[in-house]
């Protein structure tokens, strides 16, 4: 019997490629808004442009292609200024303009520039792998600037594109549960058989979880709120579908999430491989990419000799004055590119063939590496913070999918949601077979839940992060009470540091409250020069609050002096301008300091998390900050003390309830506290 809310397939393709166009030209708009009215310098403040670099040097990478190293040029040395550049962004590369130059259009950017991916950023450099053949870097002064990443729309397109040229009569039946056209199968025990743990140390609902996902026969939700184990269970996952012959392609959103599975993978030394850029330079994560097997591997002879003619011509490059040299190793070098190609393609082929597991990110799956490949099961790690249409890169590859992740925190981020233009474009369609009321904000997860019911989900119930004071309310609030602090979590607290840490009112408090009601504390609306230039700000309509600014500082400062190293805390807070406010005063006196947006630090955790809410005013308006799944994230980040600032007032008279039931919690449960402006002015 079909569920009562199947989704028909062609409607949901055509709606998908509609949201999906809207939503790359929100971000073409924003990043050549940005690009045209601001300069390089203000662009590296807003996270999209790395300024004053040198090219430091540039080998032959994967698929035959330059990768260059870029590094603070001499004169400012040292390690690379705050970015928001990652591995995967599509960049380019060009001589950075005079600060007197007009600004320039992103067409023309390109034109000057190379365009190219990251595949590593490090302290003190980054390294991009540049996309065109004959390429060349001049020897200046550099920056780098990011691009919409319209290469993970063109994957998500040709997935959707698939689905809506499929007759229901190739439709599989995995693809028709997923769609709810027809009921998930019954769990097939039998074919599980008693279970072996490679880690004893598992929890019964980690366990549970896993028998629950093997025996599932098309699909099985991993519930992880956090601190949970997500990964962890999804680790013996992994290890239980091998012992049972099953070949894995195991997915996630993000560079870092497919990375710290092969991290945690490696010591198990099963065959893997890790598709794309892996994002963190450890060598577990490294000998498992396909970069380093096709040089170390058996089947890296064949590429080997090529490889080596190549780097000899790349290095010679930098050395010659002469543009007829030049071109001349440029032709040389593009004839020894087909060659390796060709010998490259069936060194991957072997390499992925003979492996198990196979990872990737979602839109990495999608790769000519992975083409023909056909595996039994596909995993997908974070899957709340993922677009559906990225998740169905891999689908199309399996016949089974599990899914772990957590959807009471936030979703991955849509620009489209916000834009104040609806962006026109010829390639979106008429509303013919559209599915009101989607968003690309509804994940798999959440659509398969709703569809299907809890029973296609397992949640992992032991949480292993949190003193039980602050996990208290969001277990009641969000996780039905289910939420149990393991024993050697639920009542340490920052005194009980393994290094000598003083026994302060501070360092003594799990939970502490400073309420900033009473007009002290006001927010204050942040409109940038540059905002209005590009018509949307960088910061959006962003909030900052100087007074709780201060108060954080003063707070910090007195954890440092009771001994709390800065390396164990975390500043966060909702609003970008409030981030730069207190980036400002607190970089400089606590090197080490974590400051960051709740958004960014969605799975992440510190000993000490202090948590700054803005938002004070008479009109009692709260914005963004009433999205309980936000704030969800901003409660559940610490380990051993969490401080919340905020105006108890205007929260509490917001109408928002979830944040009223907060708001009395803290004023029950925490250690309350109303701060003086006299006493922090007087500092």
């Amino acid at each position: 019997m079909a569920p009562k809310e199947a989704v028909d397939i062609p409607s949901f393709a055509t709606t998908q490629l509609n949201l999906l166009e809207a939503e790359l030209q929100s971000e073409l708009t924003e990043t050549s808004s940005l690009i045209t009215a601001t300069s390089p310098t203000s662009l590296q403040r807003a996270g999209i442009a790395i300024t004053n670099l040198t090219l430091s040097s540039q080998r032959t990478g994967l698929g035959g292609k330059t990768v260059v190293e870029l590094a603070p040029d001499s004169a400012t040395g040292g390690e690379l200024p705050e970015h928001g550049i990652r591995t995967g962004d599509i960049v380019v590369v060009a001589e950075q303009p005079a600060g007197s130059a007009k600004r320039r259009e992103v067409r023309e950017l390109e034109e000057r520039g190379c365009r190219g991916v990251v595949t590593r950023v490090g302290r003190a450099a980054v390294w991009v792998a540049l996309d065109g053949e004959g390429d060349d870097v001049p020897a200046k002064r550099l920056w780098i600037v990011k691009l919409a990443n319209d290469v993970t729309y063109k994957r998500m397109n040709q997935t959707m594109g698939r689905l809506l040229k499929m007759k229901s009569d190739e439709y599989s039946s995995f693809v028709r549960v997923l769609f709810g056209l027809t009921s998930p199968s019954p769990e097939n025990h039998s074919a599980v058989g008693e279970v072996e743990w490679v880690d004893e140390s598992l929890n019964e609902s980690q366990k549970e979880a896993i028998k629950f996902a093997l025996a599932s026969r098309e699909m099985a939700l991993i519930h992880g709120p956090p601190g949970t184990g997500k990964t962890h269970t999804l680790i013996e996952l992994i290890l239980q579908m091998l012992k049972r012959n099953l070949r894995v392609l195991v997915c996630g959103p993000s560079n870092i999430s497919v990375d710290n599975i092969v991290e945690r993978l490696a010591p198990h030394k099963i065959p893997i491989v890790r598709l794309g850029h892996p994002a963190r330079l450890l060598p577990s994560v490294l000998n498992h990419s396909l970069d380093v097997l096709t040089q170390t591997s058996d089947a890296a002879a064949i590429v080997k000799d090529v490889r080596k003619e190549m780097d000899t011509k790349q290095a010679s490059i930098k050395k010659t004055k002469s543009g007829r040299e030049r071109k001349a190793i440029y032709g040389d070098l593009k004839v020894l590119r087909k060659e390796f190609r060709e010998r490259e393609k069936k060194c991957i082929g072997s390499l992925i063939g003979s492996s198990k597991v196979v990872l990737a990110t979602l839109h990495g799956a999608g790769g000519f590496q992975t083409r023909d490949e056909v595996f039994d099961v596909v995993i997908i790690d974070e899957a709340s913070q993922a677009l559906e249409a990225q998740c169905w890169v891999p689908l199309l590859k399996a016949s089974k999918v599990v899914l772990a992740g957590d959807h009471l925190q936030l979703p991955p981020t849509i620009k489209s949601l916000n834009s104040k233009t609806k962006p026109k474009s010829k390639d979106v369609k008429e509303t013919e077979g559209i599915i009101k009321g989607m968003t690309l904000e509804k994940t798999l997860f959440d659509r398969l839940l709703g569809l299907h019911g809890p029973g296609i989900k397992r949640m992992l119930t032991t949480q292993y992060r949190m003193h039980e004071k602050i996990m208290r309310f969001p277990s009641d609030e969000l996780y039905d009470s289910k939420l149990v602090a393991a024993d050697a979590v639920k009542a340490r607290l920052l005194k009980d540091l393994p290094y000598e840490v003083e026994e302060t009112e501070d360092t003594n408090e799990p939970l502490i409250f400073f309420d900033t009601q009473g007009g002290d504390f006001p927010e204050k609306n942040e409109e940038e020069e540059v905002d209005k230039k590009a018509g949307k700000g960088m910061m959006g309509d962003s909030k900052s609050n100087e007074m709780e600014a201060a108060l954080v500082k003063h707070h910090v400062q007195n954890l440092v002096d009771a001994g709390v190293q800065p390396s164990d805390i975390a500043v966060i807070t909702p609003y970008n301008a409030q981030l730069a406010v207190m980036s400002k005063a607190m970089k400089e006196a606590f090197p080490g300091i974590e400051l960051g947006s709740v958004d960014g630090f969605q799975g992440r955790e510190k000993e000490a998390v202090i948590v700054s809410l803005v938002r004070s005013n008479s009109e009692h308006e709260v914005g963004f900050l009433g999205e309980k799944r936000r704030l969800n994230v901003a409660m559940t980040r610490p380990r051993r003390s969490l401080t919340i600032i905020g105006d108890s007032e205007t929260l509490q008279r917001s109408n928002n309830k979830f944040l009223k039931r907060w708001m009395e919690f803290l004023e029950e449960h925490a250690d309350l506290r109303y701060p003086s402006v006299a006493e922090l002015n007087a500092q």
